[in-house]
């Protein structure tokens, strides 16, 4: 068999670093704040964006990028265009995933939970401190949905942008923020022959259970 692109020969040594259970804390929002802090403070590029994985009434998953907006009260908080594939999949099935991938320290976060919509009015402030074109583009964008060409969105963000010459736009009912909460969350550190480093932590009772899980 001729192989144009073959990947088998691909190999990264990892050693930036161990994770050990009694350098963690016990809470995984803590430490989750501890590893985006370092994420940041090392200027990795666009250290928020997460993964999302959802999956329909048909079974079929989905994933794409998103960008995490905060952390609050234990839950992930994202934007979106709730008419969007991923917001029709998430009102037929109600749980995801999030996965943050941070090569430089070569980490990575899994996250699995249920999500929700954010209030209304919380998706209307964050709506308002946008930058204004972010914001006229969520008004225009017929997201997910097919259009003919390129020059078709322009024309619909032109469309959108002459009717807030003034700044003033208002958030559109079909764009808000989701909640996701975690009931598992994974911490993932690179290691030296495959033998990362995982520990785990699972919801139990309202309580937060450790394991290491086997590379």
């Amino acid at each position: 068999m001729n192989r144009d692109h073959s990947f088998q020969h691909m190999r990264q040594t990892y050693q930036q670093g161990a994770l050990l259970e009694e350098a963690i804390s016990k809470d995984p929002i803590v430490e989750f704040n501890l590893w985006m802090k370092a994420a940041i403070e090392d200027a990795i590029f666009e250290p928020n964006a997460m993964s999302l994985a959802t999956v329909g009434s048909d079974s079929q998953p989905s994933c794409r990028i998103v960008l995490l907006k905060e952390v609050l009260e234990g839950k992930f908080i994202f934007y979106t265009n709730y008419s969007s594939k991923k917001g029709r999949q998430i009102k037929e099935n109600g749980k995801v995933a999030l996965l943050f991938w941070w090569i430089q320290h070569e980490r990575q976060i899994r996250i699995e939970g249920s999500i929700k919509k954010v209030p209304r009015t919380t998706s209307e402030q964050y709506f308002q401190v946008r930058p204004l074109g972010s914001r006229i583009g969520a008004i225009a964008s017929p997201q997910s949905q097919v259009i003919d060409n390129r020059a078709a969105i322009n024309d619909l963000y032109k469309a959108a942008e002459t009717q807030f010459v003034d700044g003033e736009t208002k958030c559109p009912e079909h764009w808000g923020g989701y909640e996701v909460e975690p009931h598992l969350i994974e911490f993932w550190q690179g290691r030296e022959n495959r033998l990362h480093d995982r520990i785990q932590y699972s919801l139990v009772n309202g309580e937060w259970k450790i394991d290491r899980l086997a590379p």
